[in-house]
């Protein structure tokens, strides 16, 4: 996706100024529009929550760090200079953000010291066509299905949120967590080794269900950045 391809918003913001690109929004925000920045808050709002979620496993602080990400961006969007995409220079700041949270509350969990090696697996099967049984259980089943993924090691996970969920390539993951693309390969290697494949089997789930971001929450996270940076809202943005 490129920088005049503006991200896929949280689906339920019907939003018509979405449409533009990321790098348009960031121009006029700077100009003085700075209520267009709930436009960049809504668009970037699942993979944000994700990301936070998958490092914090916990969905009180992941919107608190969301929240401190886009003060912080907003706070410094004079220093985005264009070199990468907005969405990575926005996501690394998330990341970095989200792992101080875990250090600060000691939530670091042991790391499998498992040699860095392995080819990046195809992706894991999905049933295109699941029974009426399977469909009837996609709730309760993708339930266990993110059960399986919080279950990841730390760095495991956050590679294969970045990568399965929300659908980055292998550079951009990398670009966003600072790490090598092998890196990023090894460990969704790792990652979807570890979840037991029946997993998949079962639910009929693909992995971009897990971890919904819905427009209530989506609503909490633009009035709450929008009151620590002090900014009003105006009625055309939403």
């Amino acid at each position: 996706m490129s920088e005049a391809e503006p991200a896929t918003a949280c689906p339920a913001c019907p939003c018509p100024l979405l449409s533009l690109a990321d790098e348009e929004v960031v121009r006029r925000v700077r100009e003085g529009e700075t209520s267009l920045f709930e436009t960049l808050v809504r668009r970037y709002n699942q993979r944000l929550y994700r990301l936070a979620r998958s490092i914090l496993r916990d969905e009180t602080e992941a919107e608190d760090v969301m929240q401190q990400a886009y003060v912080n961006a907003y706070s410094h969007l004079d220093q985005f200079a264009g070199r990468s995409r907005f969405s990575t220079w926005l996501t690394r700041i998330a990341v970095h953000e989200a792992l101080a949270r875990a250090a600060r509350r000691a939530r670091w969990e042991g790391i499998d010291p498992m040699p860095e090696e392995g080819e990046e697996s195809s992706r894991v099967p999905r049933d295109e066509q699941p029974d009426p049984e399977r469909q009837a259980h996609t709730t309760e089943l993708r339930r266990l299905l993110e059960t399986a993924i919080d279950g990841l090691p730390e760095m495991y996970r956050t590679v294969f949120v970045l990568r399965e969920v929300e659908g980055l390539d292998t550079p951009e993951a990398a670009e966003c967590l600072q790490i090598s693309e092998d890196a990023v390969r090894t460990r969704l290697h790792r990652a979807r080794t570890m979840l037991q494949r029946d997993i998949y089997e079962r639910t009929g789930a693909t992995s971009a269900s897990a971890f919904s971001f819905h427009l209530v929450r989506c609503d909490r996270v633009v009035s709450g950045v929008f009151r620590r940076i002090g900014l009003s809202r105006t009625p055309h943005v939403h």
